[in-house]
């Protein structure tokens, strides 16, 4: 048999896995990836997929999750256990690595998962709700699915820890900020990927100067970095905060907030509702949250949503070029970023004032490179591999 690493995702009502395998190095290409969703869905099975690493279906099908003794996520954790003991029984699982929302200020590196480390992530549930206690509960699920076999947290927050402390304040009482209430920034994983393998595309220095990693989709933000280290994010306490996402309205006066409150009694669960999942391109369009479905809509209401989406990332990168004194290269990542050539055209238009110019056909066709050879500001498209990340570190750690 050999080793392997295992990497989790687990939200609400979705676990993202993939398996790794382990050697002198990690290889960016998992041995297989896959995703249980539905999981909790009331009077609907959860739904199983597994592909291997050339894009075939090793399994599709349904779950019946329903168990007196087993919540939702540890039902489907133990499916996934039996199923890769039994369809990939060639891999011996020595490790798994978690994404985990939130490390607050106390982790800025991953961490090895103790019932020390577990209580101080449950500390954090506060600072994020909606995805901490999911985290937490991929955790618990597999502590019992593979007992003894060590588990790592990779924390989403991590990567912006080094930020200048004057980009993560708020402007409130100190009383408040002291109680953890700052700006943390999200999608680390990704940068922390982005950064990594930056000075294999960029040339004469350029990786480790003024560069802003654009990660667009359906959660959306941007980080600025400089030595390929965060600077600056455009998601702030939470990941509501920034762009404009897809169902999430970013950046948003908070007197609208306490309008709604005093005058349509809307109330902390309705507000929530609102801001994570009614706004943003479905809310704008009123038809979807999909980008691809509205950049296919002749319908008014859907170029809006789209022009706003792109009017946002335009603003934001004007405000991170300004935190970093300049710009020498423009990455696009997530999957907006990867391949909306529509997106990545409108905001680049936008830039001419900053010596940037698009290569149409380069940008059409998605490629590496879609900067002009005469443009002063380096544009690149790179996927992102957060589960790498997640993997390469769980690997380091369990050594």
């Amino acid at each position: 048999m050999a080793d392997a690493i295992l990497t989790l995702n687990a939200g609400s009502s979705s676990i993202k896995f993939a398996l790794f395998a382990r050697g002198a190095t990690i290889p960016q290409q998992p041995e297989l990836v896959g995703l249980i969703d539905g999981i909790g869905a009331v009077g609907q099975p959860a739904h199983f997929k597994a592909r291997d690493a050339g894009g075939r279906v090793l399994d599709d099908l349904d779950l019946d999750l329903d168990g007196p003794a087993e919540t939702p996520h540890k039902a489907a954790l133990s499916f996934l256990v039996g199923w890769l003991q039994q369809r990939e029984a060639g891999w011996r699982i020595c490790g798994v690595g978690h994404r985990v929302v939130h490390g607050a200020q106390k982790f800025s590196q991953p961490m090895v998962l103790d019932n020390a480390v577990v209580d101080a992530l449950r500390g954090f549930i506060p600072l994020a709700p909606l995805h901490q206690p999911h985290n937490l509960a991929g955790i618990d699920a597999m502590t019992t699915a593979l007992s003894g076999i060590p588990q790592i947290a990779c924390f989403d927050t991590a990567f912006h820890r080094s930020q200048p402390e004057v980009a993560q304040l708020f402007a409130l009482p100190r009383a408040i900020t002291a109680q953890g209430v700052r700006r943390y920034g999200f999608h680390g994983l990704s940068y922390e990927y982005i950064a990594e393998v930056l000075p294999q595309h960029l040339v004469d220095g350029r990786a480790n100067g003024r560069v802003i990693v654009a990660h667009l989709g359906n959660g959306a933000s941007m980080c600025a970095m400089k030595d390929l280290k965060s600077q600056a994010s455009t998601m702030g306490f939470t990941a509501v905060d920034g762009l404009m996402m897809g169902t999430r309205t970013g950046n948003l006066d908070p007197g609208v907030l306490l309008y709604l409150m005093d005058y349509r009694q809307m109330d902390a669960k309705a507000l929530t509702r609102l801001l994570y999942n009614e706004s943003g391109l479905l809310g704008v369009s009123g038809i979807s949250q999909d980008m691809r479905v509205l950049l296919d809509s002749a319908a008014p209401e859907a170029r809006e949503a789209v022009d706003l989406f792109c009017y946002r990332v335009v603003r934001e990168i004007g405000s991170l070029t300004a935190a970093l004194g300049g710009l020498d290269a423009l990455i696009f990542t997530g999957g907006i970023g990867e391949h909306g050539a529509p997106v990545r055209e409108k905001v680049c238009a936008q830039l001419g004032w900053l010596g940037l110019k698009l290569n149409p056909d380069a940008n059409a066709a998605n490629a590496s490179r879609i900067s002009a050879a005469e443009s002063e500001i380096d544009v690149r498209v790179i996927p992102t591999n957060e589960e790498w990340i997640i993997a390469r570190h769980t690997s380091n750690l369990i050594a």
